[in-house]
């Protein structure tokens, strides 16, 4: 099998990339490298730089590779920039998705797999959230992701796509081997920010709001590592195969933590002290937000292998301790 992986240089791109590599597929990277790393992509792997709005550019891929499927994972994912900039979000997460899907329909690929968020839900009305959920987006990033969705579904019954939307909680963790992890600028997520400042580096980790109706006064939130989330997308091309439509699965370990559990972890796993200061609440942060993914477990045959937080932790520790690209 051939695989198109738009985003392969990007946090979860670069392991997906690897773990097709591995379980002896074929790879092409496209990625403008705008957040994503060049030396993310194993040597060898074919990368194009180029935009997927670019419809030339991709006409170009799709005519020189005969792709069984490809795997999406270009989008800006900033949920305070989408606020101030929704434009960028919406030319990008939708314009730009909707130019991808063109060029796969006039290359007669007709299988995608859709990296989308947890964002899509907006407040949750239950600690546990499954794929009924009702969707009410409190930001233009996931807006934008569900506007995809619903390009999705239209597209399965307009031109028979096939696609499968995997919707993110909290991606963490590195590979075993220590040579991709996450790295962002700005860096906004939790646990590399927890590891940062362990070693001194970045601003500071701040908690934002400790009286939260939750075990300990802070958010909890469910974490998944990334390897995991790649097996998802490989279960997800196989499935694909058998069944024809636009579907959507959660993903997420379905156990929260808590961000003093989390600092509590961090400090066993590194065996440091986390320098941290509290901070008032931020607005629009649920108390706590814990995926349900019995549906993906049911219908996809997923299990994650990394649930443990201590595991997930060593496995980013590992990698922060790396030397960088």
């Amino acid at each position: 099998m051939k695989i198109l992986i738009c985003g392969g240089a990007g946090y979860v791109g670069s392991h997906m990339v690897r773990y097709v590599l591995d379980n002896g597929h074929d790879v092409v990277v496209y990625d403008n490298l705008s957040t994503g790393h060049r030396g993310s992509v194993p040597q060898g792997v074919p990368l194009v730089h180029g935009d997927i709005g670019d419809a030339g550019k991709l006409a170009r891929v799709f005519a020189e590779h005969r792709f069984d499927a490809v795997m999406h994972f270009c989008a800006r994912s900033l949920v305070g920039e989408s606020v101030t900039d929704p434009y960028a979000y919406y030319e990008n997460n939708v314009g730009n998705t909707i130019s991808l899907l063109e060029a796969m329909r006039h290359a007669s690929v007709d299988r995608i797999v859709f990296s989308s968020t947890a964002a899509v839900f907006g407040h949750p009305v239950s600690d546990t959230i499954d794929e009924t959920h009702p969707t009410v987006p409190i930001n233009p990033y996931g807006q934008s992701k569900l506007m995809i969705e619903q390009v999705l579904a239209d597209a399965a019954k307009a031109y028979g796509l096939r696609s499968v939307a995997l919707r993110y909680f909290n991606a963490a963790g590195a590979s075993s081997c220590g040579s991709i992890g996450e790295a962002h600028d700005p860096e906004t997520h939790l646990i590399p920010n927890v590891l940062k400042a362990v070693l001194g580096q970045g601003k500071g980790l701040k908690v934002f709001g400790t009286d939260y109706d939750t075990r300990d006064g802070t958010c909890v939130r469910d974490y998944v590592h990334v390897s995991d989330l790649a097996s998802a997308h490989m279960l997800a091309i196989d499935y694909m195969a058998r069944n024809e439509g636009a579907f959507t699965f959660n993903l997420g370990n379905g156990e929260g933590f808590s961000v003093r559990e989390v600092i509590a972890a961090a400090e066993k796993v590194t065996g440091r002290p986390v320098p941290h200061e509290f901070a008032e609440r931020r607005a629009g942060d649920p108390a706590t937000l814990v995926a349900s993914s019995q549906q993906a477990r049911d219908e996809l045959g997923w299990q994650p292998a990394m649930a443990r937080m201590e595991d997930i932790l060593a496995s980013a520790w590992n990698w922060h301790l790396q030397p960088r690209f």
